[in-house]
């Protein structure tokens, strides 16, 4: 059973669901987006009582959107809970404060960040909404003299953002203020079986320009990258699963590895797998349909997958916009020379980016030797590929 909503519904995500005929909720989002006739829609009332006859149903959202509606509709699941104990940051620091006793966090509202005693913080740290996402109102504080020039941004980030998701997905009353975790940064889709066991449908590494970045740029995932994390994560993931009593549970969870070798988690984000449907690079890069492992509760065969010897690197690339330039200022993209800067351009997805400051999700392949070019637009500032008024 899936719940479909905005911001975006991927043509690959849409056409799994017309051959399996997987129950969808027909909602406002479905037929906003302009979804197809043959999804296998149900009514609200039909959704919840499909959902009754399975003690634990198999239910999964490509976006945060529909949080408010399970909450609402689902709660005899158990799934409510599970979303508020990830979903909200504090919640998840005291949820897995027996793994990490000595990992520093702070609750604080927005309206008492005008008071906040900069010099009381363990600098360097980070701040964010409790609930939030896409990297939306997070800030590095490195020293004490950026403080009143972040808070500032932050404030004009809250302004911006305002109504574009609901409270469920970004919440900027409350923020935390938490210790910087330092090391490299993954990306995990994984779900909870009935037995409690963690399933690991892909590991994407996120790639950062400079210490300073907290921006979702670049992902890419290697044969080399599953090899390397697959059983570490793996065990990571059943002792959090133990901790948060999981089972029948779709997430998309953030880490970072440290000099140690010590896995910290940074986020959870409960009921689906990558945002805006990336979680879709599993299909170019390995085969495996993540939508179908979930719902036939089917594991990928990793042994088998990486014992090929192709060493190319697959990758997403989040366009965003400059923050110096308006969207109205804006006459077009130039789509394809943006496609061209790619090796082998495997999909571009379109975006509005006068509602979502982003321009395009670009899959790519990359031969290991030319990995310069992903590098290379981590680093821009996408200018060249924008046509102004």
């Amino acid at each position: 059973m899936i719940i479909l909503d905005h911001p975006y519904v991927s043509k690959f995500l849409e056409e799994t669901l017309i051959r399996t005929q997987t129950p969808v909720l027909r909602n406002a989002a479905t037929r906003e987006l302009g979804l197809s006739d043959q999804l296998n829609y149900l009514s609200d009332a039909a959704f919840v009582a499909e959902a009754q006859k399975h003690p634990s149903p198999l239910i999964y959202t490509n976006s945060e959107n529909p949080i408010e509606w399970i909450s609402n509709h689902l709660q005899f699941t158990g799934l409510p809970r599970h979303i508020q104990n990830f979903k909200d940051k504090v919640k998840f620091r005291e949820l897995i404060k027996g793994m990490y006793p000595n990992f520093y966090f702070r609750e604080i509202a927005f309206k008492d960040l005008d008071s906040i005693d900069i010099q009381t913080l363990p600098l360097p740290c980070i701040i964010k909404p409790s609930v939030g996402f896409f990297s939306i109102g997070v800030y590095v504080i490195n020293s004490r003299a950026e403080w009143p020039q972040i808070l500032q941004q932050l404030k004009r980030d809250v302004a911006d953002r305002q109504g574009l998701y609901p409270n469920e997905v970004i919440n900027t009353t409350n923020f935390i203020l938490e210790e910087i975790i330092s090391g490299d940064e993954f990306a995990i889709d994984v779900y909870y079986n009935r037995e409690g066991q963690p399933v690991l449908l892909n590991i994407l590494q996120h790639l950062f320009s400079s210490d300073e970045d907290v921006s979702d740029r670049v992902y890419l995932t290697s044969r080399e990258i599953m090899k390397t994390w697959l059983q570490p994560f793996q065990a990571f993931l059943r002792q959090l699963g133990e901790v948060a009593g999981l089972s029948h549970f779709p997430m998309h969870i953030e880490v970072r590895v440290d000099q140690n070798q010590r896995i910290v988690p940074i986020e959870v984000n409960p009921m689906r797998f990558a945002g805006w449907c990336v979680t879709d690079l599993a299909w170019y890069a390995y085969g495996i349909n993540v939508y179908e492992c979930f719902f036939e509760q089917t594991e990928p065969d990793w042994p088998n997958i990486l014992k090929s010897s192709n060493s190319d690197i697959y990758s997403m690339v989040v366009a965003d916009l400059p923050k110096d330039i308006p969207a109205d200022d804006i006459e077009a993209i130039d789509y394809e020379r943006f496609q061209a800067h790619f090796e082998d351009p495997l999909e571009l997805r379109k975006i509005d980016y006068k509602k979502h400051g982003v321009f395009a999700f670009q899959y790519a392949r990359t031969s290991r030797h030319n990995q310069k070019l992903l590098e290379d637009i981590l680093q821009s500032d996408l200018k060249e590929f924008l046509i102004l008024k």
